[in-house]
């Protein structure tokens, strides 16, 4: 009997299940850079060329392992279209008895490879992805019959499944969640560790200079590109950040700062849901340096909990709620996203800040998503799969299953408070307070309405007016809404009127 295995382009790992269940005497290998893949949203161009150097280097990898690995290079005379096509220009060589999948990462394939037995006449194996911690009916337990699915309920319980920063069946440190230790502002001053960066190879290069020609119309910087696409360097960029920068990574995990788009933070996401580092190595080695008295307690937690918490969490509140969950608009907002989203080009310093670095690098960190470029669209209206299409587009490290629930969910309250128990609706107040944005604005911050008044203040207010319908009864917002009910009528036309001329220049 022989097998064909198919690996995606986000599934570069040596232990994946469908792998670790046959050896390179039993099955061959399948693996493609089709055009559908590469363009079903205007990816960054950092994004497609990190995909394809690191498909091929690990197709490399595999090779030197004995794996017979039919690659499918992008060839622009005559693109491969989609993965069934490649996958069918194996098969009809005619001597594979079973084709063999690790379970995709997005519905839109799930629901395409279920149709694969019956298309191609042979037995099609889908295997659930081991690389995470939480299988679907792992999550699909843990949500049953609950009436909120809290991400810190589900965080603690994978803390006792893993044992990570755990005393007995007690948290190390007495607390479960040392969040609130972790909001502190930069300043320019402080010693931040450099970035390793990687020099591309002849593979590599090979990449660029097709994406360059090819997908020259899609979003974004494509030089320089210093990212790692070998295992060995994404384990090298994985110690650096252990030995460098987790240590203030707690700290200043919320900052932001002008100028410097990474701070202390890992910049791991990409290599990690592309396959080619383990999140439970990764949470392991990090309680590891917190246990030696490397790294603090504060920090090392923060770490632990975005991986095991919120990286497992999110990916099961995807596949539990289905393909319509990127539709879901509980707010009913319905603005086109604003063009300087594609373009950075705004007055706004924070969002000219976060948009840039994004442009560049393919990279912002958390709260920039969340607090600045996620907070402008859910204040302005902005319709949310519009925004999710953005999010999967421009990040190098978004895949649906990890960015769709963090926009639709947590970012927009789209989902109406499935993931989050409110929205996360703020003024400038909380960017002035994170980071030095305000300084160098053409806003002043301190206004609250006015033609030089910080757009994010009249909006958070005209946002809150205009759902109340909606929001009202959400018991955290009760305090927000009796703010505003004290305010007299003149007030709040003024932050009304403020509001639509903000709008109207969208």
């Amino acid at each position: 009997m022989t097998d064909l295995i198919l690996i995606l382009g986000d599934q570069l790992s040596p232990n994946l299940a469908s792998l670790a269940a046959s050896s390179p005497a039993q099955a061959e290998i399948v693996m493609a850079e089709v055009a559908a893949e590469a363009s079903y949203v205007r990816h960054h161009k950092k994004k497609i060329a990190f995909t394809f150097a690191a498909m091929r280097h690990f197709a490399e990898e595999l090779r030197q392992a004995g794996w017979t690995v039919h690659y499918t290079r992008f060839d622009p005379a005559y693109p491969c279209p989609d993965l069934a096509t490649a996958v069918a220009a194996v098969l009809q060589q005619g001597r594979y008895d079973r084709l063999i999948l690790t379970e995709p990462g997005e519905w839109r394939l799930k629901q395409e490879m279920d149709t694969w037995q019956a298309r191609f006449g042979v037995d099609v194996l889908i295997g659930e992805d081991t690389r995470f911690l939480a299988s679907h009916s792992d999550f699909q337990t843990w949500a049953e019959g609950r009436k909120q699915l809290r991400m810190e309920y589900f965080y603690r319980e994978m803390r006792r499944r893993t044992g990570l920063l755990m005393d007995g069946d007690k948290p190390v440190g007495g607390k479960w969640n040392y969040d609130a230790e972790n909001r502190k502002p930069a300043a320019g001053d402080l010693f931040m560790p450099q970035v390793p960066r990687y020099q591309p190879d002849a593979i590599t290069r090979e990449v660029l200079d097709l994406v360059d020609t090819q997908f020259a119309g899609h979003i974004g910087q494509l030089e320089p590109f210093t990212l790692a696409v070998t295992r060995k360097d994404t384990e090298a960029a994985r110690d650096h950040f252990m030995a460098r920068a987790l240590p203030a990574f707690g700290d200043y995990q919320d900052a932001m700062l002008s100028g410097e788009a990474f701070l202390y933070h890992s910049l791991l996401s990409t290599y990690l849901n592309a396959g080619l580092l383990d999140p439970l190595d990764l949470c392991r080695r990090a309680e590891a340096e917190y246990r030696a008295g490397r790294a603090p307690l504060n920090a090392v937690e923060g770490y632990i909990r975005q991986i095991i918490g919120w990286r497992e969490y999110v990916r099961g509140i995807y596949w539990r709620e289905g393909p319509d969950y990127v539709r879901r608009n509980a707010l009913g907002a319905d603005r086109p996203l604003p063009d300087f989203y594609w373009t950075g080009e705004t007055d706004m310093a924070c969002m000219s800040a976060a948009i840039g670095q994004t442009l560049e690098h393919g990279y912002a960190h958390h709260i920039q998503r969340l607090m600045v470029t996620g907070t402008f669209a859910l204040l302005a209206g902005v319709d949310p799969f519009e925004l999710h299409e953005w999010y999967l587009a421009v990040y190098t490290d978004a895949y649906e299953w990890v960015e769709a629930p963090n926009v639709i969910g947590m970012s927009q309250f789209a989902d109406g408070g499935l993931l989050g128990s409110k929205p996360y609706a703020a003024s400038g107040a909380y960017i002035d307070r994170m980071s030095d944005y305000c300084t160098s604005c053409r806003y002043t911050v301190k206004d609250k309405t006015g033609p030089q008044s910080c757009p994010f203040n009249s909006l958070y207010w005209d946002f809150l007016d205009r759902n109340q319908g909606r929001l009202r009864g959400n018991p955290r917002l009760g305090p927000v809404y009796r703010n505003w009910d004290r305010m007299d009528g003149d007030k709040q036309d003024a932050y009304r009127a403020r509001a639509r001329q903000v709008l109207a220049d969208l």
